[in-house]
Formats: structure tokens, sequence, C-alpha cells
């Protein structure tokens, strides 16, 4: 009686973790009735067993998430994909493939290993030391990002700069901080990536990169919250068997001015303007028909003089013949003219030039030459 109890017991217990570890607990003392222990090292878990155990159970999840899947997923960071970010990264590596070529004079090949999301605090605790960290701000967002670079590809960087031996990894040299001129040695390459990232970002959004300072230690760039999201950007650099890692962090608070852009699809070589859409709707904007009028006289008189106008009553206006006359489109001065008779009918002769509009299309500056040289 005591055992089927036991089991009854067992088998009504719900299954959570603490659940299972009672029960694997009290299940050596458990026999069945031809005399065999159950559990032990022979027994095979259940389905519902490994399920709860991995934190993929079927059953009511008032807590959320338990076990192994719980551990994963507090590491993990879920945020939205930009698929255009991908698309300025790799134009970032084919132009910092030939800037550094001619930075070096030598051959460098620059790689992008990986784009993903992580937490900021997460990130500064898995550097490796000694590392260089720049603090760099974006003036158009109104935030900061981080570049990281390696020890190795900073002694593959100053040994390339200062003539060392091509196919030979460079020395490290471990114990020392790194000295003023190492430091600035490497801010010039820094200074280098930053200027092609202005390059790349340029067809989406307009940006300028400054360098704000230099730091080796990574309590000192702090430029976001430990838990706050971030997005970590690997390039390795390979220049004849010396090398290393780059990693370039921009925090989502920093890109947040331009996400709605980040979240288009890309299609083509060529960021931004349509030049063919472009010109169709140059050439439609100037064969359409606007209506000009042209302005005599303009004058102000109070609302309780114009409320007693009557039939027959006369308005003098302080113009005389020869006057200057406003030709306007809707709202907007166009030019000025004076105004005169031809052929019986009534003229205005065009005395300034046309006042643009600031807002005009290039290509309409574009079109214009073009049907002027036609003409």
């Amino acid at each position: 009686m005591s055992t089927e109890r036991d089991k009854n017991k067992l088998s009504d217990e719900p299954l959570t973790p603490e659940g299972m570890a009672a029960g694997w607990a009290a299940m050596p003392d458990v026999i069945d009735d031809e005399g065999e222990q159950e559990g032990g090292t022979d027994r095979l878990m259940s389905q519902d067993e490994i399920d709860t155990m991995l934190g993929f159970s079927s059953g009511d999840e008032r807590d959320g998430r338990n076990g192994i899947q719980a551990i994963v997923d507090s590491g993990s960071v879920a945020y939205e994909r930009l698929p255009m970010l991908e698309i300025i990264f790799e134009r970032l590596v084919r132009l910092l493939s030939t800037s550094l070529r001619n930075f070096f004079t030598d051959n460098v090949e620059v790689t992008l290993e990986s784009i993903r999301s992580i937490r900021f605090g997460d990130y500064v605790n898995s550097i490796s030391q000694p590392a260089l960290l720049s603090v760099f701000k974006a003036e158009e967002w109104d935030n900061f990002g981080l570049i990281t670079i390696e020890s190795s590809l900073i002694y593959s960087v100053l040994d390339a700069m200062f003539g060392g031996k091509r196919g030979q990894p460079a020395p490290r040299i471990d114990g020392r901080p790194f000295t003023s001129i190492e430091i600035r040695m490497v801010r010039r390459v820094i200074e280098l990536v930053l200027s092609d990232a202005e390059a790349a970002f340029k067809p989406l959004s307009p940006v300028r990169f400054t360098v704000d300072r230099v730091e080796s230690n990574p309590r000192f760039v702090s430029i976001s919250r430990p838990a706050n999201a971030a997005i970590r950007v690997e390039l390795k650099f390979d220049m004849e068997g010396r090398g290393g890692a780059l990693h370039i962090l921009l925090p989502y608070a920093t890109i947040e001015p331009i996400r709605e852009l980040l979240l288009e699809s890309f299609m083509g070589e060529k960021l931004g303007r349509d030049p063919i859409w472009e010109n169709h709707l140059a050439t439609e904007v100037w064969q359409a028909d606007v209506d000009v009028t042209c302005v005599l006289h303009e004058t102000q008189m109070p609302l309780k003089r114009v409320m007693k106008l009557e039939i027959g009553d006369t308005l003098m206006f302080d113009a005389r013949p020869d006057s200057i006359v406003s030709l306007r489109c809707g709202d907007f001065v166009v030019t000025e003219g004076r105004i005169g008779r031809v052929d019986g009918k009534i003229a205005v002769q065009v005395v300034n030039p046309l006042r643009r509009s600031k807002t005009t299309l290039a290509a309409f500056d574009s079109l214009a030459s073009h049907l002027g040289a036609t003409t």
C-alpha cells in the first residue's frame, strides 16, 4: 500500500525543476513488485521531463521559461533586423580595402566577420587586454560609438608602419602600457576607419564621426547603460600573415535617428536617389502649365474703410505708368517687370532675373541646361 501511495504521489506532482529534483531523490527508495529498484542510472527520462529541464514545457508557463532555455535567453538580445546596415558595412569594407592599401603601401585584406546584437555591459566585460578603445561622436546623431582594436592588430599596424618584415607575425610585448607614439599611430588608423565610415553612411544619411578620446581601460568607455542593446560589427584585417580584429560598437540609441532608413530594403548598387525617375519627374514638372499673375500695385487700408466701400467709390493707387510690377505664381514672386502694350495687347517686359527657389532639385538645373542647349 505504501508503495502504491508513493507512486501516485510522484505521478501527481507537477513537472517543475523542484518537483523533478524531489522525485529523483525519492526514486531510489521505491521498489517495484519484482524486488528491483526503480530509478538509478538505468532509468530513462520521459519526454515531458526532458522538455521541462530544457525549458520547452508545453504546459502553462506563468513564470516564463525555465531550465536551460531561461539561461540562454537571459544573455540574448532580441531586436529588429536592419537590412540596410549590412549593406553599409559591406560598403565600408570595400572602402577600407582601398584606403588601407594606400595608407600602408602594402596589401591589406579586410573582411566582414559578423554583425550581431549584444548588450553593452557584456561586450565591455568580454574585451581582452591589452587593447585600445576609441570613443567617437556622431555629430548629426548627437551620440557616441566605440571602436576596439585588439592587441594583435595594434602590433601588426605598428610593425607595418615602422617597416617590419612581411609574412611574420608582429611581436607582442606584454607587461607595459602603450606609449604615446604608439597611440598616436593607431589613432591615425582609427581616423581613417571613421572617414570611410562617413563615406559609407553618406548616401543614406550624411554624418560626421570625430574621435573623442582613446582609452586602454574598458571602465572609461561607458557610453551606454550596461543593459542597453548595441550592434557589434567585427572586421578582420589581414596584412600578409599579420593582422587582427577591429570591432565597431554602435548602441541602438546612436542609430535611432536613422532607424526608419535602416529598415528599408536595398536593391541595386546605388543607394538613395533613382536618376531615371528623377529625370522623368523633372520633365513633367517643366512641361506643367502654371498661372502667372501680374500685380500692378498693392495698398493697405483700415478694415473700417473697406467695410464702408460703395458702388462708385474710387481707390487711389500711388503708382505711375512706368512703375515696376511683380509677376507671381501663387504666393511666390517669380520676377518683376514693366507693363506696356504690344500689337494692341497688354504685355509685361521682364527687367529682373528669375528668382529660383532654394529647394529646386539639381535635376531641374541639369534639365534646364540640356533644354537650353537643344533649343
